[in-house]
């Protein structure tokens, strides 16, 4: 903060609710009187121009009182206004007319010509293009990326910037007969008048890009710069003619720049700027720039050094040095909300003193109490507020195509909001992401791999500042058909009813019409794969047996059928059905796919270290083949070409070695979350776990989406389920006691710990043990099991 404050000489209010930009004000001579004192002219964003000749007004007047000499309405908003010898007149003419009465002075707008754009304008810029004297012609620049130049009442040409995405500021620069801009692509860039005026000329970019190719006049910068941010403002000072310079206000630097594109100086600078100003210094060879933050502070440079800062009373967004009648010099300001104001560097000392901090201690309680509730009404707030609504559901139609309809609502309109569609490998879409401007959308799942196993997918509905997710499962029958059943396989599981067994015919219509077994008591599904389930029927007691030559493959048909069993059941009315898994749990099998899934990972360190002694080798020995060849008297190579092209056939060999080890390494591990469902479905099953504790254990197996070179599946649910056996399924108080702080997750030696703490958790839920993560619930507790012998179940 400065302790000075800047002097108030003149000021005024603009209007109510406009709004004003760095373009919007302009000072000068506008009506040509002669007497080298600037007026003020003003243009908003509403369409009103005001023009001012300001003066200090007397102890009991007003300030501006009599200092608006015009207002008029324009029909569009004004952007940019400028003064300048645009040949005999001006685009407006302002005159005025001597009062004869107390009144005063008559003013007035006249237009002289005016043009049409074509073009949606940014921006603009004048000065004697060309090289011309006595008349200035004008640059527009759109927000396409045109420059339309016109020559008083006439439109001369026009000309594309090459890779344009978003307009910048411009300037012309009169000693090099250029115009400098700063494209999206953060560098300065220098465009000459002859080379513009000779380019192509084009109604679109696509034919000046194709007129260039052919015609060979394509149009090029003269020079480029990179800024590396964003700028605000450009401007090229005509100070000097022996000392050239071109400034560029960017978001944190100023630069100063030669015209031939070279640095002069940089000033890093610790505030966000607003605006700025360089003009002419009494000292030779340097630059005076003002320059204004949006702490409302107005600073002065000399080059890079700070000779003053000031207060001012709001934040500006353009800022002009005029000469007014008693006082020259005066800084003219000019905000986004109108606020006009002359200011003078002045001493008056600024007594703002900042006020005492409040050193009474914080009632934690009270705090804790009022953040409750805030949160509350934040959350009903967001209840309240959430405007969209959609599910999906797969149907398929008499052709046999299968296809998903998502039903989107909304309680009021909303703004482009998105759908992502979320699909776990190996499955794939061919469009992930919607912008639901149109209701129009299409999208398909496909197999991206050799395997498949999963069959989820989930949408999400994304808008500023909700997200609305559903979540649903894709139809069996993309992942397999029907197929021939066969009694015997390596692989089987019972799953257990309550009620008398069902028609398998009735729970698997769509797979029914098509098996060549009718029988209602099995029914095989062929994955695309290769793999085959078989689903049996016990005639004589409620189970029903699924089985397979691989293991993980049991689990999408089993899930599907516990589902089906619910949804066929609930149908007829039945309240009271359950599915139940007797056991045992097959331990040995899962077993079998984590070891397969730890081997590859463990040959994905060997296949690095064997890649990085030969790459060592091959390196060597290119250095001594390199060094031969640079010896004066040459030797004989002693076989060093040899082993050179053996090392790099090992090199290859070891490469392609290792893509095949990744690629077999991401189906070992789709294979190991197929298996992990299973095992997770059967402890379920097994002991009737909830919802909520079947989360848990999911979220506990499941903790990954892929492998990755930092963090592996293993490590990572070894150290989940080792939480798990110190806290909620620990056998007393005195386990719960001991630290659960871990070291950093490395990738095991072996998976015999992991096993072991997995055998652990399945003996911990057998014995009565609940998963949870509250704290009230981790507390052992004893539960007494009731055996009951296994009936033998033939199946026929």
């Amino acid at each position: 903060m400065s302790l000075f404050k800047a002097r108030d000489w003149w000021a005024s209010v603009l209007g109510e609710g406009e709004e004003f930009d760095q373009g919007c004000l302009c000072v000068g001579d506008v009506d040509n009187s002669g007497s080298g004192y600037d007026k003020i002219v003003v243009g908003s964003f509403m369409g009103m121009l005001r023009i001012f000749s300001p003066h200090p007004a007397k102890p009991e007047e007003q300030m501006e009182a009599d200092a608006q000499l015009l207002e008029v309405q324009f029909p569009d908003p004004i952007i940019q206004v400028e003064m300048g010898k645009f040949m005999w007149c001006l685009l407006w003419v302002f005159s005025g007319t001597a009062g004869n009465v107390e009144h005063g002075d008559q003013y007035q707008l006249r237009l002289v010509y005016e043009h049409n754009l074509q073009r949606t304008a940014c921006n603009m810029t004048y000065g004697p293009f060309g090289g011309v004297t006595g008349h200035h012609f004008i640059c527009i620049q759109s927000m396409d990326g045109m420059l339309m130049f016109f020559e008083q009442e006439t439109y001369a040409f026009g000309r594309f910037l090459p890779g344009f995405l978003l307009p910048g500021p411009l300037s012309y620069c009169i000693r090099t007969d250029s115009f400098i801009t700063v494209s999206s692509t953060r560098q300065v860039e220098c465009y000459r008048y002859e080379t513009l005026a000779v380019a192509t000329d084009a109604d679109t970019r696509q034919d000046s890009d194709q007129q260039s190719k052919s015609s060979g006049k394509r149009l090029t910068a003269d020079w480029t710069l990179v800024l590396g941010e964003e700028a605000l403002d450009v401007c090229v000072p005509h100070t000097s003619s022996a000392m050239s310079s071109i400034f560029v206000l960017g978001e944190r630097n100023l630069f100063c720049l030669k015209d031939n594109g070279q640095i002069r100086f940089m000033k890093k600078l610790e505030f966000n700027p607003s605006c700025f100003l360089p003009y002419g210094s009494v000292s030779e060879g340097s630059t005076n720039i003002l320059m204004c933050n949006h702490n409302n502070m107005l600073l002065v440079y000399q080059d890079v050094t700070l000779k003053w800062v000031a207060q001012l009373s709001c934040v500006p967004v353009a800022v002009r040095v005029a000469n007014f009648p008693e006082l020259k010099g005066l800084v003219v300001t000019l905000s986004s909300d109108g606020h006009l104001q002359c200011s003078y560097m002045g001493t008056d000392p600024s007594f703002f003193t900042a006020p005492k901090v409040d050193a009474r201690e914080v009632n934690y309680d009270e705090v804790d109490t009022e953040m409750k509730m805030l949160q509350k009404v934040i959350r009903g707030k967001t209840n309240a507020h959430c405007v969209l609504l959609f599910n999906a559901e797969v149907i398929q139609c008499p052709e046999c195509v299968l296809y998903s309809q998502v039903k989107i609502k909304s309680r009021s309109a909303v703004q482009s909001p998105k759908m992502t569609v979320c699909v776990q490998p190996p499955l794939a879409v061919t469009q992930d992401q919607f912008v639901l401007d149109s209701m129009g959308m299409a999208f398909s799942v496909c197999l991206s791999g050799s395997c498949l196993y999963l069959n989820d997918l989930s949408l999400c509905l994304s808008g500023i500042p909700r997200v609305s997710q559903c979540k649903f499962n894709l139809p069996l029958r993309l992942v397999c058909y029907p197929s021939s059943a066969i009694k015997n396989a390596k692989y089987k599981i019972t799953v257990d009813t309550n009620k008398p067994p069902v028609n398998l015919n009735e729970v698997f219509p769509d797979f029914s019409e098509k098996s060549e077994n009718n029988e209602s008591s099995a029914l095989g599904f062929q994955l695309i794969t290769g793999s085959k389930v078989i689903v049996l029927a016990s005639k004589t007691s409620q189970r029903y047996r699924i089985q397979s030559e691989s293991f993980e493959d049991i689990w999408l048909v089993a899930k599907e059928l516990v589902q089906r069993f619910d949804q066929h059941f609930a149908s007829l009315g039945v309240k009271d059905f359950r599915n139940s898994f007797t056991g045992p749990i097959p331990l040995p099998e899962y077993f079998e796919t984590v070891d397969h899934h730890f081997e590859l990972r463990v040959n994905v360190q060997k296949y690095q270290d064997l890649l990085s002694e030969r790459a060592v080798q091959f390196r060597a020995i290119q250095r001594r083949l390199l060094t031969r060849f640079k010896d004066k008297t040459p030797g004989p190579l002693q076989n060093l070409d040899t082993l050179m092209e053996g090392t790099y056939r090992q090199v290859i060999a070891l490469a392609d070695a290792a893509e095949d080890n990744r690629e077999r390494l991401i189906q070992a591990f789709t294979r190991l979350q197929s298996a992990t469902h299973l095992l997770i479905l059967l402890l379920s099953l097994w002991q009737g776990l909830g919802s909520e504790q079947t989360a848990i254990l999911e979220a506990t197996l499941l903790p990954l989406l892929q492998d990755t070179p930092q963090l592996g599946w293993e490590e990572s649910v070894d150290a989940a389920i080792s939480h798990l056996l110190k806290t909620c399924l620990s056998r007393s108080p005195k386990d719960q006691a001991i630290s659960l702080s871990t070291g950093p997750l490395t990738i095991p030696k072996d998976t015999s710990r992991l096993k072991k703490h997995i055998t652990l958790l399945c003996d911990r839920l057998g014995k009565g043990g609940r998963l949870s993560l509250t704290s009230e619930a981790n507390v052992p507790t004893t539960v007494m099991i009731t055996a009951r012998p296994l009936t033998p179940t033939i199946f026929g």
